[in-house]
Order: structure tokens, then sequence, then C-alpha cells
């Protein structure tokens, strides 16, 4: 059975990336590990933002990656088993994940931070600029 495609009424021009995007995030439906996303709003020193943050209780700072990929932020976390523990009872499982958020044209990562089991990172929202131009007709005899 072949995929219809949702965008693909003849007024959505060049809107290939935009129903790629949606595939995307439909495969990313994993809920581990647990996010909020927040609108922070604008103050002296920043503009607006959005702020992603990540429960990664147990992680260490070098055992987390952020990255930008192809207009995706990122996150990876790898923990490895620690062979010299013997456990009674297991109830806390050393895993990795992968948490992969698509982002519009133009978001800009400022940044990332790590405090009490919380995983931060911010995102500069970008001002829409409203831009009208005049497309001349040429006559025609």
């Amino acid at each position: 059975m072949s995929r219809v495609p949702s965008l693909s009424s003849p007024f959505l021009l060049g809107f290939d990336d935009i129903e790629r995007a949606l595939d995307r995030v439909a495969k990313a439906a994993d809920g581990y590990p647990p996010y909020n996303i927040e609108r922070l709003a604008r103050d002296d020193h920043n503009p607006e933002r959005l702020r992603i943050t990540l429960a990664v209780a147990g992680f260490t700072i070098d055992q987390l990656d952020v990255t930008v990929e192809e207009s995706q932020l990122v996150i990876r976390g790898r923990q490895t088993e620690d062979k010299s523990r013997q456990y009674l009872h297991r109830g806390i499982a050393a895993r990795q994940f992968q948490r992969t958020f698509v982002l519009a044209e133009g978001m800009n990562v400022l940044g990332a931070d790590l405090k009490n089991g919380l995983l931060s990172i911010d995102l500069a929202r970008p001002e829409p600029e409203r831009v009208v131009r005049t497309i001349s007709i040429t006559p025609h005899d």
C-alpha cells in the first residue's frame, strides 16, 4: 500500500521538507526520558526563548551529548554497565536514549546546562520578519 502525501494539495508548493519533518516526529514517540518544553519571556538580557528540560537522573555530563544535525536537535545519553557491582535487586537499569526535536529554520540553540538530574537546553525563537515584495508585471504586445 503506498502512502498518500498529506501535503499533496496543488496550492502547497515546496512543503516536502515539512512532510519529512512530520514523518521524523511520528517516529520519535518513545517516552524516555520524560521532558518539558516551556516558553520563557523576554527579559533585559535574553530574547524570548524556548527551554527543553529532560529528566536525566543518573547520567553524568560525560554520558550526555547535545548536537544539531540537519535541523534536528539530538540529545543522546549513554550509560555503561558497572560490572564491579553485585545487585540483590536491580530496579534502575543502565540504559541509553536518543531524543530528537525537529527545529524550525533559523532556530538557534543557545546552550545546555545539567543541574540536579535535569538537562536544560535553551533555544532562541526567531522573530518573524514580515516581508512584502512587489512583483513587476512585464507587458507583452
